[in-house]
């Protein structure tokens, strides 16, 4: 996108701090009939039954088996129950990959995509212009309820995954945004803690990559090093103190601070392209490959925006950034090595030539010039 437009999504309301209970039903005053999307490990939780009973007697059918990653099977299966449903909303409860998985669905039942081979054949590359509204009557559209740090809830653009291929893709549409968000950090507490605590080390990187950018926006600045600075509070507030609500909601507003600098077209770059590497072949999940992949790349990109990294390392707690960072991650129980998610050295060269030379490692403040430079990257994260 222009450095030169912002754009903003296709998204009309952030419902915050309040519980699913009184949050979701003015949302779904309008809705017939209305799809539950969610996970096998939450459809028995506490925060599922409450979105049920938000939802009442407009639930018209439940899909739970979304994976990590959002297979392209468990999207046309979702999108055929949209079909069938003839749903006019459908609610995401759940990490990225469910909402991920709910956009894309939604996206299949738009353009008629009902095989894998149409559904691989639409994805675009990065970069899609967002502030296109085009088409406001595209039904079904999504109310999102995240349990995760993701922010996958607040861009209109969802990574889908061939698992076969071990490739990664993307689905794009100004509308694909969820039309509503529910954060209600309750919805967090069910959360395994250390999904919790790295969906919000990818929220770091969401802000740390656009803070370190080296074409920025006063708008993208604000947000990212706002988000920044809360998350550097409230997640070891969340560590120290599971049923701390009030870090729990610091920390969801902070993750909606962090993906908005995007809005003002400025990119994030190598840690989050070598993430859609790791995730796409190796099925790391997201927050984990921002553990392992920020202090990376942000050692590796020393030599161009090392001033900007200072901020970066100032606000968590000082040295290098790479050193700030892999500190802040090892404090919250995270993982910052390839072997601790069972990559080896050997494994390096075969994931570096997966690159296809496009953003958002094309859009890294230093320059990648081939496979020799992600082989590089992935070298510091031994």
């Amino acid at each position: 996108m222009s450095m030169n437009l912002h754009a903003w999504p296709a998204q009309q309301r952030v419902r915050h701090g309040l519980p699913v209970a009184e949050a979701l039903p003015p949302e779904l005053a309008d809705c017939k009939r209305v799809v539950l999307a969610t996970t096998r490990s939450l459809t028995r939780s506490r925060i599922a039954e409450a979105t049920r009973a938000a939802i009442g007697t407009r639930l018209v059918g439940e899909f739970s088996t979304m994976r990590a990653h959002s297979p392209v099977e468990d999207v046309l299966a979702l999108a055929a129950l949209l079909r069938e449903s003839k749903a006019d909303r459908v609610v995401a409860l759940g990490g990225g990959s469910v909402i991920d998985g709910s956009k894309t669905a939604c996206h299949a039942v738009w353009r008629g995509l009902a095989d894998a081979a149409a559904l691989v054949g639409s994805a675009v590359s990065r970069g899609t212009d967002a502030a296109h509204w085009e088409e406001p009557t595209l039904l079904p559209r999504i109310v999102a309820v995240p349990t995760t740090l993701s922010a996958a809830e607040f861009a209109p653009n969802a990574g889908f995954t061939d698992i076969a291929a071990g490739r990664k893709y993307r689905a794009q549409h100004a509308m694909q945004v969820p039309i509503a968000v529910v954060l209600d950090p309750a919805a967090t507490l069910e959360t395994p803690a250390e999904l919790l605590l790295s969906s919000g080390i990818r929220a770091t990187d969401h802000a740390a990559e656009r803070l370190c950018a080296l074409r920025r926006a006063p708008f993208s600045d604000a947000v990212s090093r706002q988000a920044l600075e809360m998350l550097a509070v409230a997640l070891p507030a969340i560590r120290r103190d599971g049923g701390d609500l009030a870090a729990r909601g610091a920390a969801q507003q902070a993750m909606w601070l962090s993906v908005m600098g995007g809005w003002a077209g400025v990119p994030v770059g190598a840690s989050h392209g070598i993430g859609y590497i790791l995730g796409g072949a190796r099925g790391v999940p997201h927050g984990i490959t921002s553990c392992l992949g920020l202090p990376a790349v942000m050692q590796w990109n020393a030599p161009v925006n090392a001033e900007q990294q200072k901020v970066v390392a100032d606000i968590l707690g000082g040295g290098t950034a790479a050193e700030a960072l892999r500190r802040f991650i090892r404090g919250l129980g995270l993982p910052t090595t390839l072997a601790e998610v069972g990559i080896g050295l050997e494994d390096i060269p075969a994931l570096a030539a997966k690159w296809d030379g496009g953003p958002p490692i094309a859009t890294n403040p230093r320059e990648v010039n081939g496979a020799a430079d992600v082989e590089a990257i992935l070298r510091l994260m031994v």
